[in-house]
């Protein structure tokens, strides 16, 4: 997508929605995924900025973000790993 580590949150969301579509409803995808087709040289400096646009996506029903495989807040703090996936009704 770019090799630029400093990108706007609209296109880090883009982003986001794009691959967790992608995964479709029974899968998930990483933060660092979404960081890694952004900036693929760069991504680890992009990884708080993924985890900001996650949350802000969140808080808005578009996607939800998982630990163990359980939605957990939006708004965080969140200890561990984290997945991304679409909104679930279980």
């Amino acid at each position: 997508m770019s090799g630029q580590a400093s990108l706007a949150p609209a296109q880090i969301e883009a982003a986001i929605e794009l691959i967790v579509q992608q995964r479709g409803a029974q899968s998930s995808a990483c933060p660092s995924d979404v960081a890694r087709a952004l900036s693929p040289d760069h991504w680890r400096a992009l990884m708080p900025a993924v985890r900001e646009a996650a949350s802000r996506l969140a808080r808005q029903g578009k996607i939800e973000i998982a630990q163990r495989g359980r939605a957990v807040s939006a708004e965080g703090p969140w200890s561990g790993p984290i997945r991304l996936r679409l909104p679930r009704k279980d």
